[in-house]
Order: C-alpha cells, then structure tokens, then sequence
C-alpha cells in the first residue's frame, strides 16, 4: 500500500501550495475518509483513502487528463501574454500547477484537445514516431472536388516546398462544402495550407478526434470533461477513418454547418 504526506497527496493534485494547504487543515476544510484532518503531514494510502478539499474528491490518480472542447478565440498556450489560454477553461477543481496543452490547435480553431499533467503521455502523443493520427472536419469556402482524395494521399506540396506526409480526406455527401480529413503530423497551419495548395480555402476547422479518443457530442464549446486513464490508452487505438466518417458525418456536420 503507497503511503505519502497528505500534503503532498493534495499539492500533486490540485493547484494549492503547501501553505495554502496547511491553512485549510487549520480551518477543518480537509477530510480523510469523511473525517475532518488537521494535520497535513499525516501519512495516508493513496489507493484506498479517499481526500476532500473543500468538499471535492481528489483522484487517487497521479495524472489528470481533461478532454476540452476548444472554443475559437483561445490559445493554447500557458503564457498570459499570448492572450485568452484555454487554461481559462478548465474548473479549479480540475487543473493541477503542472497542467498544460498537450498538442495545439489554432486561435481560431475547434474541438478536441487534451489538457493534462503528464509530460511522458505527451512526449509518446507528439512523438513523430508514434503517428497518432488526428481527424479534422473543415468548412470550406468552395466545393469539395474529387480530385482531392488522390491529391491528398500521394502527400501535398506546400506554398513553402514542404511536403506533407500522404493524408485521407472524404466529401460530405450532406453538404458539397464540408469535409473530413486525417493528419498523421501537425505542422503550423497544416489544413488550412493543404487545401489552401489545391486552390480552396478553409473557413472553419474543427478536430473532432486525436487517435481514438473522439470529442462527445454532448460536449459543448468551452465545456470539458475528465478522462479516464483507460480512455486515455484510445488515444494508441485510433478509429479507421471510412468507419469513421460514416458513423460520425451526421453528428459533427450539423455542428459545423451552423457557425
């Protein structure tokens, strides 16, 4: 049985300092196992005592990882100055001091992004080895033409001469201006200058899955949610992009069509 400081239980997890947290034992805002603890250098099992800070359950979980629905005009970034950080989105009760972005999406971007504390999980995402492919849906400014799919698979060429690894893209028979399209690489503006390359442009662009942890309908923009760390292992066992975009057109085009 792990035993720890309750005060190092409670700073891992949360965004209290080890000052704060002794000021809260003072006042009787702590509780172990539903009893009242003042004493914050009490040893406790992390995996079988359950721990209150003003009246919310921590984890026993080392790491947290929250699912975000990004909303547009956010960055993610931790750095005050670059402006509104999507970190702004995230409850007290769930950030933790070491939380960050793993992974970006633009300012003016959507949908799924994951939030958490845990450097390796994000090392193992980022990793271009490792390839977590992410599936995006577009609205673009002109008709979605056939020719794409076999443009996109052989990999685009960018206005810079870069050329991208080969990617999936398919049309939304509901609509000649919505599009779905799958990324094994994230470079800076990868969508927009892909299609951007073929002679269209991107109006609104949203990620609707990193791997296989795909973004819940019920979950509104600017809203999150805690991930399981079995949820967290779908993130290695992404969707197969046909099945994908058959079970998922009617779900996040109706989202799309209206912004």
């Amino acid at each position: 049985m792990p035993q720890i400081r309750l005060d190092r239980f409670i700073s891992e997890r949360g965004e209290y300092t080890r000052s704060k947290i002794k000021e809260l034992a003072a006042k009787g805002q702590i509780r172990v196992n539903g009893a009242v603890v003042r004493k914050p250098d009490l040893k406790i099992d992390t995996e079988n005592d359950e721990v209150e800070v003003l009246g919310n359950r921590l984890s026993s979980e080392r790491f947290r990882y929250i699912l975000l629905n990004k909303p547009a005009g956010y960055v993610c970034s931790t750095e005050e100055h670059d402006g509104p950080s999507v970190m702004e989105l995230i409850p007290p009760e769930m950030r933790t001091k070491n939380m960050f972005p793993a992974g970006r999406l633009d300012k003016d971007s959507l949908g799924a992004l994951l939030v958490t504390d845990d450097g390796e999980l994000a090392h193992r995402m980022l990793s271009p080895k490792k390839h977590i492919p992410k599936i995006y849906i577009v609205k673009l400014d002109s008709s979605f033409q056939s020719k794409y799919v076999n443009l996109f698979a052989d990999g685009i060429t960018l206005s810079d001469g870069y050329q991208c690894l080969p990617a999936k893209v398919c049309n939304i028979e509901s609509s000649e201006k919505l599009a779905f399209i799958e990324l094994n690489e994230g470079k800076y503006h990868q969508v927009k200058r892909m299609f951007a390359a073929v002679g269209n442009h991107v109006e609104v662009l949203m990620r609707v899955s990193v791997g296989g942890v795909i973004l819940p309908e019920r979950l509104a923009f600017g809203e999150c949610m805690e991930l399981l760390h079995k949820d967290v292992e779908n993130l290695f066992s992404p969707p197969d992009f046909k099945a994908f975009c058959s079970e998922f057109f009617g779900v996040f085009s109706a989202i799309l069509i209206n912004i």
